[in-house]
């Protein structure tokens, strides 16, 4: 008897296109991204899940609320499951975030953002809550974004922050499967629903493999 979480990362928004960081700005889905969320919900359906929870964040919300649809399963919101914020560059591209801040770019540390090791807190605290609610064998629907999930990822399976940067980065309305344990969590899946693609992130370059 085990728990279950699937980590989705929200569909496709402008800003995603534009390689823009979004962090805390609530972005809507584009056209793309609302095709994404009903592809990923029609796959994911058929694993049956008994919970599902999203950011505030209508970009994440809206992607889980095409899976609720299909399951008719109420979506539950926490704040906890943002997107890392990221304070001065929010609304910038990557060029302009290499242009104008070249040192703090090589760190992927925003001028008044959140620190990664508080974002891998609060969003691994955020599942471990939700995923406690599960009754045995149930399968909780995470919809989040994409270094969020990441960095909470990481958190859960205890790895030292020297190393999150060996796990990569979601696409877009892709997914990671996490396992509860005797011994903890673990990775079952990660990245899965498309084939391996640049990935259009608010995640650190050395995440995404494209900056």
């Amino acid at each position: 008897m085990s728990r279950r979480v699937v980590c989705l990362r929200h569909g496709q928004t402008l800003w995603n296109v534009e390689k823009r960081f979004q962090g805390h700005t609530d972005i809507a889905l584009d056209e793309t991204g609302i095709a994404q969320a009903a592809r990923a919900a029609s796959l994911l359906a058929a694993l049956r899940p008994t919970m599902l929870v999203s950011s505030d964040l209508r970009r994440a919300y809206d992607t889980a609320s095409a899976l609720g649809r299909l399951t008719s399963l109420d979506v539950a919101v926490d704040k906890d499951l943002r997107e890392r914020g990221g304070g001065e560059w929010e609304g910038l591209t990557r060029d302009e975030i290499r242009a104008g801040w070249p040192v703090e770019y090589e760190a992927w540390e925003a001028p008044g953002g959140e620190d990664v090791a508080h974002v891998a807190d609060r969003v691994a605290d955020a599942v471990g809550r939700w995923a406690s609610r599960l009754d045995e064998d149930g399968l909780l629907v995470v919809a989040s974004h994409g270094a969020a999930l990441r960095l909470g990822i990481c958190r859960l399976l205890g790895l030292p922050q020297e190393l999150w940067s060996a796990l990569g980065s979601l696409g877009n309305c892709s997914w990671s499967v996490l396992e509860e344990g005797r011994r903890g969590w673990r990775l079952l899946e990660h990245n899965a629903g498309t084939l391996p693609e640049p990935i259009s992130s608010d995640d650190s370059p050395a995440a995404t493999a494209d900056g």
